[in-house]
């Protein structure tokens, strides 16, 4: 059961086929729409808007289901050789569902062509330095 479940929220309605690894206070699903191969969502159980607002529970069991999804995804993966953790909070950030989660990247060798900067890019033309 997931505690404090908002109606009509996608993450809280989350069908369980989509799990791909959970434990207690977190669960990851495959992001709907990857900009990368392997792009996973880690998202708490209970319904929080965002990172913020996350306990020091939930912190933890998020941090272990994303060390275990890139132990998963460089076995799956030999050509993953990096990878961006990011989260939006606040629709000026980007935010869109207002369910916490943390997006893994998996990234590889000239899946951009220049990836110096990482998730600097996200204002255009201020990433380089």
């Amino acid at each position: 059961m997931i505690p404090n479940k908002d109606q009509g929220c996608l993450f809280c309605d989350i069908p369980s086929e989509r799990i791909i690894l959970e434990n207690a206070l977190a669960y990851a699903i495959r992001d709907g729409f990857p900009v990368t191969a392997l792009h996973t969502l880690i998202i708490p159980k209970r319904h929080v808007i965002d990172y913020f607002g996350l306990d020091a529970d939930e912190h933890e069991a998020i941090n272990q289901l994303i060390h275990q999804l890139r132990d998963s995804i460089l076995r799956s993966d030999k050509d993953v050789e990096g990878f961006n953790i990011g989260m939006n909070v606040g629709a000026v950030a980007g935010q869109t569902i207002f369910h916490a989660h943390v997006h893994l990247i998996p990234r590889r060798i000239g899946d951009v062509a220049n990836p110096r900067g990482g998730v600097r890019h996200i204002i255009p033309d201020k990433g380089h330095y």
